[in-house]
């Protein structure tokens, strides 16, 4: 079988509901975003092709690596009952990054808010929070390859997962609420400046056009957080250039305003 067949069938093997596989278009996909984590130009991706549970992405993703298609150091990790396909030296490096030179920027969302603000990076429950994730990162490192998906414990039941999400992803802005007062937020009706990376995946004669990214950034904070997003664009650039898997990067931004938001 070709490449992207080998992709295709693993997918639709592994990742059943029921009598219900993933489509081609959804493997084709899912391949572009396992793709791009292997290669590096994502640190981690967040299973949601469908309702598969993490012991199904981890027969995936050992599949492909049986395969040969993956590296053998990518991981799957179930954070809460969230499934991540992690890779832990990316992840680790730029959370080491984060807290070497504040290229994070951390935007308070609470409900009670008249409007988004960004909140310090270094306070004592969030710089906790990633000295957490790096351990933990550090362990799976040395595990080389994993059979299981990877828990990460009860220590996570005090994160927010919002938080942890978006530095696992490697955004260059992360949403933080206080989740004592609901899951609520203050960004209904906040005008959003949303940042799509697309690129096409190409496995022998297969192209597919993928999402990389998409997260959001308040257009009222937008003159706070350029620097950051200036540097995420310039890194994914270089990244981009040191793989010829996927091809044609484009960064592209528009504004919307949402009745609600749901982090």
């Amino acid at each position: 079988m070709s490449t992207w067949e080998l992709f295709v069938a693993a997918a639709r093997k592994n990742l059943c509901i029921g009598k219900k596989c993933l489509s081609v278009s959804k493997s084709l996909d899912l391949a572009a975003q396992v793709s791009a984590v292997d290669l590096g130009l994502k640190p981690a991706l967040l299973y949601d092709s469908n309702g598969a549970s993490s012991e199904q992405v981890q027969q995936y993703l050992t599949s492909l690596q049986c395969s040969q298609l993956v590296c053998k150091t990518l991981l799957t990790l179930d954070l809460n009952g969230n499934t991540l396909i992690v890779n832990p030296a990316v992840v680790r490096s730029n959370i080491e990054q984060v807290l070497h030179d504040s290229s994070l920027a951390v935007i308070d969302v609470c409900h009670s808010l008249e409007k988004p603000t960004i909140i310090d990076l270094f306070r004592e429950d969030l710089k906790s929070m990633m000295e957490d994730l790096l351990l933990l990162l550090r362990e799976f490192e040395q595990l080389k390859e994993a059979s299981k998906p990877l828990y990460a414990g009860e220590k996570c039941e005090e994160w927010n997962l919002c938080t942890v999400f978006g530095l696992l992803l490697g955004y260059p802005v992360t949403y933080w609420f206080n989740e004592s007062e609901g899951f609520e937020n203050c960004l209904s009706m906040t005008p959003l400046m949303v940042t799509t990376a697309t690129a096409t995946w190409q496995a022998g004669t297969t192209c597919h056009r993928c999402h990389l990214y998409s997260f959001s950034i308040p257009a009222v904070l937008l003159k706070e957080t350029q620097s950051n997003l200036e540097n995420w664009k310039l890194c994914l650039q270089k990244r981009f250039l040191l793989q010829n898997i996927l091809k044609d990067l484009s960064v592209c931004q528009t504004t919307v305003t949402l009745p609600s938001v749901c982090l």
